[in-house]
């Protein structure tokens, strides 16, 4: 997962950092050449940044704009918006502070046979959000990604087919037995180390001098690798509360990392892409 930078996803990662603005102050549209620029400086070639634009249009995340100056761009739309925005808290937020058991969030579905795409759909969903399957059409996932959830299923059109519990896990099996069933641990811790085995290296080299201005350009290349490897791992990872985890899973010191990262070299990076949009880089 680590690894595999694809262009679609690596402009997903781009707006999520630098291309978006802030709640009140949204950023303008991102001009189709700057795009292709500051995809560049990552390795992909203009033709594959165009096909990913066609499909995040397609999926309904980017809508074409013009620039205050009339040129052709891409912004993000009100559903893209929301999504970055549910994201954040994962993203961002290191592991949970809680170390208790704690409550639980149940997914309940069903959907009729003549619409059993949406049952692929659904399950797809909820996988990807991270909830584990605890029995058939019953998926869990800690409380805490209620609200995006619940953003997801609507936006989506799959809330008509859900209904969302809130609650405790009372046996018979200890729930820390019980996750090992709901989720593959081992497959997931795999997937930190993959993580830090791409972008520990990194962090020391970077943390041995520091970025200086003059290192725009690949500070902008090794954060946005390194968000959008990071960016899939806390929703294949929902974030169980550390009493159900392995004593040394390595999910801990993978945010530690990653945020470790992002505080050195996010700002250094959005020279480039400011550099970018402006034709200056």
């Amino acid at each position: 997962m680590t690894g595999q930078h694809t262009p679609r996803s690596l402009i997903v990662s781009y707006y999520g950092a630098y291309g978006r603005g802030s709640a009140d102050r949204p950023a303008g549209p991102v001009p189709i050449a700057a795009l292709i620029r500051l995809m560049g400086a990552v390795g992909v070639d203009p033709p594959s940044v165009r096909s990913a634009v066609s499909r995040l249009k397609r999926r309904g995340l980017l809508v074409a704009d013009r620039t205050a100056a009339g040129a052709a761009g891409y912004s993000l739309s009100a559903d893209a918006r929301q999504l970055l925005h549910d994201g954040d808290r994962r993203i961002y937020g290191g592991p949970e502070a809680d170390t208790t058991e704690g409550d639980w969030l149940l997914a309940v579905f069903s959907v009729p046979e003549q619409e059993r795409h949406k049952r692929h759909l659904l399950r797809s969903r909820l996988s990807r959000l991270g909830f584990g399957a605890a029995a058939p059409g019953v998926w869990i996932a800690p409380d805490r990604l209620y609200d995006e959830t619940r953003h997801t299923l609507q936006r989506l059109g799959l809330s008509p087919y859900v209904d969302l519990f809130r609650g405790a896990h009372a046996g018979f099996t200890p729930t820390s037995e019980a996750v090992r069933r709901w989720w593959d641990l081992d497959e997931l811790a795999a997937l930190h180390r993959a993580f830090l085995t791409d972008h520990e290296p990194v962090l020391h080299r970077w943390s041995e001098r520091g970025p200086s201005p003059e290192d725009a350009e690949s500070a902008y290349h090794d954060h946005l690798l390194a968000l959008d490897s990071w960016r899939l791992l806390p929703y294949a990872d929902p974030g169980l509360p550390a009493a159900l985890l392995p004593e040394d899973w390595p999910g801990v010191r993978a945010a530690e990392v990653f945020a470790r990262l992002d505080e050195l070299l996010r700002d250094t990076g959005a020279r480039y892409a400011r550099a970018a949009l402006t034709g200056t880089a």
